[in-house]
């Protein structure tokens, strides 16, 4: 009775470790590379906000960064990042009664070209966006838009990560 119940023991365990073995918090799996590269996103939006290039590839660096144990380079990197922000707009979104806007809307859209030398098919080239809601009396500026800023960026970086790297 001792060994049946040794056995059983002995395959829960090793069933229960098994299952964890290239898991890890972030959904990445195992990576097969080492370092990454991310070029400047240049600004090609037809309205341009000083800067803001300079901030979301800082950002996208420190996405990859923190949540992998990959080497960042400038250049001859395993997984290279480039592109530009192709979209910067801000549009009424709903209006009151005497025709003026409510709730406005920022929209940042990237267009993100990621290559993988170690797997080419993981390769893409794709626009992410996202949007951030503000009071239609406000200007977008100073902390607001500082603020709106972080917003869109951690959600496309976050979608840039989980494309590239986490595929989910």
């Amino acid at each position: 009775m001792n060994k049946v119940i040794k056995y059983i023991l002995i395959v829960i365990i090793g069933t229960t470790f098994s299952g964890c073995g290239t898991y890890n918090f972030t959904g990445t799996g195992k990576i097969d590379a080492k370092t990454f590269q991310v070029n400047y996103f240049q600004n090609t939006a037809e309205l341009i906000e000083p800067g803001i290039e300079r901030t979301f590839t800082l950002e996208l660096q420190d996405i990859i960064q923190n949540q992998t144990n990959l080497n960042l380079v400038t250049s001859g990197a395993d997984l290279m990042y480039e592109g530009e922000i192709v979209e910067y707009r801000i549009t009424p979104m709903t209006a009151t009664a005497d025709q003026r806007a409510a709730q406005n809307r920022l929209t940042v859209g990237v267009m993100v070209r990621f290559t993988n030398k170690n797997k080419e098919a993981d390769d893409f080239s794709k626009k992410f966006s996202f949007f951030f809601d503000y009071d239609g009396n406000t200007q977008l500026v100073g902390a607001q838009l500082s603020s709106a800023l972080d917003v869109i960026f951690e959600r496309i970086t976050q979608d840039v990560f989980n494309e590239s790297l986490a595929k989910w």
